[in-house]
């Protein structure tokens, strides 16, 4: 197993790596929207797009791109983040030719309150 954790991104909370790559798959821990200085974006959309940021970040750092993808698991604190999320996301699987299956839940919160939402992946090295 290879650890993952790219110096783009924000440092783990804790003792984890942001991703595991084991053979073929790969896999992210949950990316929350927190910049290298700390900030923290209000909107969902910005949020959104950090977290999908530092997934792809992740996936490149072993050569790895959305269309390795296998599934997008996302955490929602709002009802009304669904669909703000739900078009980053698009964006990011628009030039797809297999799209990724994808799990969006609504949760009660998380670490800070300030997060409004957190992004996983599922990722698979072909060929």
């Amino acid at each position: 197993m290879k650890p993952l954790s790219p110096d783009s991104i924000s440092a783990p909370f804790g003792n984890y790596s942001h991703g595991i790559a084991a053979g073929p798959v790969l896999v992210t821990s949950g990316q929350l929207a927190l910049g290298a200085d700390g900030a923290i974006p209000e909107d969902i959309t910005e949020q959104s797009r950090m977290c999908f940021d530092a997934v792809l970040a992740i996936l490149a750092e072993d050569g790895l791109d959305a269309s390795d993808v296998l599934r997008f698991s996302a955490f929602v604190t709002r009802r009304e983040d669904m669909k703000p999320y739900m078009a980053v996301r698009d964006e990011v699987c628009a030039g797809l030719a297999v799209k990724p299956a994808s799990t969006l839940m609504i949760v009660s919160g998380f670490t800070r309150p300030e997060f409004l939402v957190e992004v996983e992946a599922l990722a698979l090295r072909r060929g």
